[in-house]
């Protein structure tokens, strides 16, 4: 079997280094450049001293990686960076980006989210939203695929299946989801500091949080009208998983069960999203690590209600492991392949 030369643009992040963690088991994908512009140069174990033991390329800017020995690319930079340097790869490169630069559609859309044009709208019109379970054949034929959001990850698997089969409206969402600090990313941030998060939790982006436009594009596109949905995240002080808590109306006559069996039905044999028993509560705890998700739903004393939850690893089913499994669709590989490892507990 061939392998595949793999590039990591932003490979000093924390989605960088998840990529390097899991690539270094992977049978196929060889990384053959990592880039790091503020700290080219230097050795990936001296940015990372838990990669001691690999033998990776040195970190070197963007500008010096000979693309045309390059067979894909990931691309873990900053949001609003990544538009001009995917626009100048070589046009064999297949890409998965895990910045929100290609995941809206709708360009006036993300220049209000983002506070500025698009750079490559015609880039735009290629790329394939990248949310694994639910766009498998159109991945599969893409160059681009654009990685999907955390948030968006654990709140999409659970609900596109329920409103595609009618089982809740799509008028009453309310989102409520926490993240741990490696959200935020490595760069250094007072409001990430550990005396500012430790011992307390606190929610932000309150109604203005960029995640909210690609919830909405994704699960109206699943009932074929726009969707408005109430999304809140907030900050809790650990280092890495995500829980959504999402309450919904469930169309006449729905009950809790009724998820679960639309669930069942929509993931029976996927590697990695898991419907839990009647009951059982899902915990960040038990995908930290891992490329699954969780989830379960539970009758509301309210009636007429359900309580969703689901859980992923941020960094992982929310960004590098989801990309793995991407990049494995465009070079028509296993899934899983790379991507296997069991959840870490304790």
């Amino acid at each position: 079997m061939s392998e595949v030369k793999v590039a990591i643009l932003g490979a000093s992040g924390y989605t960088g280094a998840e990529l390097v963690r899991m690539l270094a088991s992977h049978p196929r994908f060889r990384m053959a450049a990592l880039t790091a512009d503020r700290k080219a140069g230097q050795e990936m174990a001296s940015v990372f001293p838990q990669f001691a033991a690999l033998d990776l390329p040195k970190l070197v800017s963007i500008d010096q990686v000979d693309f045309a020995g390059i067979d894909a690319v990931f691309c873990a930079l900053p949001h609003g960076t990544t538009q001009d340097v995917i626009a100048a790869l070589p046009g064999h490169v297949k890409i998965v980006d895990l910045s929100a630069d290609f995941r809206l559609y709708d360009l006036d859309a993300y220049d209000t989210w983002y506070g500025h044009p698009h750079k490559a709208p015609d880039l735009q019109k290629q790329a394939v939203y990248g949310l694994t379970e639910l766009k498998r054949d159109a991945i599969a034929k893409a160059r681009l695929v654009a990685n999907p959001g955390c948030y968006p990850t654990s709140v999409q698997l659970p609900l596109v299946p329920l409103l595609k089969a009618g089982l809740i409206e799509a008028d009453d969402i309310i989102i409520d989801s926490k993240s741990g600090t490696s959200g935020a990313g490595r760069a250094a941030k007072e409001g990430i500091l550990y005396c500012e998060v430790t011992e307390g939790m606190h929610a932000y982006g309150i109604a203005s949080h960029r995640h909210s436009p690609e919830i909405e594009q994704e699960l109206g596109g699943a009932v074929g009208k726009p969707v408005s949905v109430s999304f809140t995240p907030h900050l809790i002080p650990m280092s890495r998983g995500m829980l959504s808590t999402i309450n919904v109306r469930l169309a006449q006559g729905a009950k809790a069960a009724d998820l679960r069996d639309c669930w069942a039905k929509t993931y029976a044999g996927e590697a990695f999203v898991k419907v839990l028993p009647a009951g059982v509560a899902p915990q960040t705890r038990h995908v930290r690590g891992a490329n699954f998700c969780f989830m379960n739903a539970f009758d509301d004393r309210l009636a007429g209600r359900a309580i969703i939850c689901s859980v992923i690893d941020n960094l992982v089913k929310g960004a590098s492991g989801q990309a793995i499994q991407n990049m494995n669709l465009l070079f028509d590989l296993p899934e899983t392949m790379g991507i296997d490892q069991q959840p870490l507990f304790p």
